[in-house]
C-alpha cells in the first residue's frame, strides 16, 4: 500500500559508519484501495486505531507514523503476560506523550496461565521437537483483549507490529477477523520497509523516545511467564554456537550451583497445582519454576523451526518453567494411563500443538481435542520430583494415587494373584501368531 521514501538525505552525526540522516515519509504506491484480505484496511477505513503497543521502538514509531498517515487517533493497548522487567507505567507515559489518546494497560496473567497455558501442559504442547508455544499462546489471547477494547474504545481498525516473514502475524490477524470481522487491520512495519536505522532517524524526527538512545538492540526478544525467544545477529548464522549475552533468563550450565536440586511438582487432574509441599496458585507457581530452572540453567534450546509462512528459521529459547513442568507432567500421565492411553494421546498432543502454532487457536478440533485433554487428564494427579542440575532437568520420583504399578509386578517374585506367570508361555505363543505365519509364508516354510 505504502512506498518508502527518502527527502533531503544529510550525514548522520553521531551514529554507524556510513549511515544517514534522512526524512522518512511513507506515501501511497500506485492503487491504495488495493488489498489482498477483506478484514485489510485502506485508508479510507481508518479513523480510530487501538495499537498493540510494547513500548519499544517499532511500535512507538508506529503509533506516530498512523497518527500522521492516517490522521486518525491512536488507542494504544499494552498486554502484561508476565514480561519480567517491564514498568508499565512508563510504557503508558510513553504511548500519552507520543500522542496516543488513551493507554489500556491489561494485566493477563492469570487468564494467560489458567486458559492456556494450563491446557498447553495438559497437551505436552510442544513443537517441533522443541518449541513450547509460548509466544504462540499468548498471540490470541493479545489479539482477542484487542478486539475486545477496540469495541469498548469505538475503533475501528487494529494495529500490530509484526513483519511479514513470521507466525506471529497469522495468530493475531486470524483472530481478529474471527471475533471481529467488523474490524479492520494495519500492520505497518510489514508494509513500509524500514530497517532499523531508519526507525530510529524516525523517532529522533519525531521526538519518540529511544530506549538505550540511539544504539540498536542485537536481539529481538519476545517473553511471557511461560519462556523467552530471541532472533536476530548471530542465531542467523547456522555454523555460530550461542554467545553470552543472549542469555536474558537462564545462568549458563556452566555456571550453575555444583549441588544438584530436586523439586516436588505436585498435580490434580493434569494441572500444577504445588511445589515442594506448598499449594500455589498457578502464575506463581510458573514464576517459582521458572525462578528455580533458570538458577540451574534449564530450559535452553537451540531450534531450527518450519515456520507456518514456509521459512525455516533458527531461534534461541529460554523455557524453564516449561522444561521442568512438561516432562513432569508427561511423566505422571505415562504412570497412570494405559499403554493404549499413553500411545494414543501422544498423536492428539502433536495435533494440539500444531494446530496453535499454526494461528488456528479457534478451530473447532482444537476446542473437541482439548474435551479429551481434560478427560485424559481426568487421573492424572500425584507429585513427581525432577532433579536440576547444570542444564538438565531429570524425573527421579514418581507418586501417584492412581498409578497403574504394583511394585511386585516388577519382580521376580510371585505375583500376588494379579496374573500367573505361569500363563507366560500361552500368551507368547497367540500374540506372536500372526506374525509367525506370516514369516513362514515369506520365507517359504523355511524354519531353518
Amino acid at each position: 500500500m505504502f512506498t518508502l521514501r527518502a527527502l533531503d538525505a544529510e550525514p548522520c552525526r553521531g551514529s554507524q559508519a556510513g549511515a544517514r540522516t534522512d526524512t522518512l515519509r511513507l506515501v501511497p504506491s500506485g492503487d491504495a484501495e488495493i488489498r489482498t484480505a477483506t478484514y485489510q484496511a485502506v485508508p479510507a477505513d481508518v479513523h480510530r486505531v487501538l495499537l498493540l503497543y510494547s513500548g519499544g521502538l517499532d511500535t512507538s514509531v508506529m503509533l506516530s507514523w498512523i497518527q500522521e498517515e492516517y490522521d486518525a487517533e491512536v488507542v494504544a493497548l499494552t498486554v502484561n503476560l508476565g514480561q519480567p522487567g517491564e514498568d508499565y507505567e512508563v510504557i503508558k507515559g510513553k504511548a500519552l506523550q507520543i500522542g496516543a489518546v488513551a493507554c489500556h494497560v491489561v494485566d493477563a496473567r492469570e487468564q494467560f496461565a489458567r486458559d492456556y497455558v494450563a491446557p498447553a501442559i495438559r497437551a505436552n504442547a510442544i513443537y517441533g521437537l522443541g518449541y513450547p508455544l509460548f509466544t504462540a499462546l499468548g498471540r490470541p489471547l493479545i489479539a482477542k483483549l484487542a478486539v475486545e477494547q477496540a469495541r469498548r474504545s469505538g475503533c475501528d481498525t487494529i494495529a500490530h507490529g509484526c513483519t511479514g516473514k513470521g507466525n506471529d502475524q497469522v495468530r493475531l490477524e486470524a483472530t481478529v477477523a474471527t471475533l471481529a470481522p467488523e474490524l479492520k487491520v494495519i500492520a505497518p512495519v510489514r508494509g513500509w520497509q524500514m530497517g532499523r536505522e531508519q526507525e530510529i532517524v524516525y523517532a529522533r524526527e519525531h521526538a519518540i523516545p529511544v530506549k538505550g538512545g540511539t544504539e540498536i538492540a542485537p536481539y529481538s526478544v519476545d517473553d511471557n511467564l511461560w519462556g523467552r525467544s530471541s532472533e536476530g545477529r548471530w542465531i542467523e548464522q547456522l555454523g555460530t554456537a550461542p554467545e553470552d549475552d543472549v542469555f536474558g533468563l537462564l545462568t549458563r550450565p556452566e555456571e550453575a550451583p555444583d549441588e544438584a536440586e530436586t523439586v516436588l511438582i505436585e498435580f490434580e487432574r493434569g494441572i500444577p497445582v504445588g511445589l515442594d509441599g506448598e499449594r500455589l496458585e498457578l502464575v506463581e507457581l510458573l514464576e517459582r519454576v521458572a525462578a528455580l530452572g533458570a538458577r540451574h540453567g534449564v530450559g535452553i534450546v537451540d531450534h531450527i523451526e518450519d515456520r507456518i509462512v514456509g521459512l525455516k528459521v533458527r531461534d534461541i529459547y529460554e523455557v524453564p518453567a516449561a522444561a521442568v513442568l512438561l516432562p513432569a507432567h508427561a511423566e505422571l500421565e505415562r504412570l497412570v494411563g494405559t499403554i493404549h492411553q499413553n500411545q494414543f494421546k501422544a498423536t492428539l498432543d502433536r495435533q494440539w500443538a500444531y494446530l496453535v502454532y499454526a494461528g488456528l487457536w479457534w478451530e473447532p478440533l482444537r476446542e473437541n481435542l482439548d474435551a479429551y485433554m481434560e478427560s485424559a487428564n481426568e487421573m492424572v494427579t500425584g507429585t513427581i520430583g525432577v532433579r536440576l542440575y547444570k542444564g538438565t532437568a531429570r524425573v527421579v520420583t514418581r507418586e501417584s494415587p492412581n498409578a497403574i504399578y504394583d511394585a511386585s509386578l516388577a519382580t521376580f517374585a510371585e505375583s500376588g494373584g494379579l496374573f500367573s506367570q505361569a500363563a507366560a508361555p500361552g500368551f507368547i505363543e497367540l500374540w506372536s501368531l500372526q506374525s509367525r505365519m506370516a514369516w513362514r509364508i515369506r520365507h517359504g516354510g523355511d524354519h531353518g
